[in-house]
């Protein structure tokens, strides 16, 4: 399962508004791909659809796509906001990253 955070979900819909998506029917697509400077990193992005090899799950509602190819990677993750002085944006908190690099955007296992 993966988890949004209040703020978090704050912030996923306003976005998804301003970028012409519904929030509640539309999602919010989470993946892994190779690079960065611990070896992967993240992906986030809006989207309206759905494939038969996405695994649908719903937290605060917030609709998350995930390919099956990041499943195992993404596992048990929250997503956060952060407004804060130390810079905005996303978070993973990701408990299967054994090593993540400085911003925050890529992890090893």
């Amino acid at each position: 399962m993966i988890k949004v955070s209040s703020n978090a979900q704050k912030k996923v819909s306003q976005l998804m508004q301003e970028e012409g998506f519904n929030p509640h029917q539309d999602f919010v697509r989470v993946g892994v791909k190779s690079g960065g400077c611990s070896g992967l990193s993240y992906d986030l992005s809006f989207d309206s659809t759905k494939s038969e090899q996405d695994r649908l799950f719903e937290d605060n509602a917030v609709k998350i796509l995930v390919d099956k190819k990041s499943l195992l990677y993404l596992l048990g993750t929250t997503l956060e906001y952060s407004g804060g002085l130390n810079g905005k944006g996303f978070v993973f908190n990701n408990p299967n990253a054994q090593r993540t690099c400085g911003c925050g955007e890529s992890f090893s296992l």
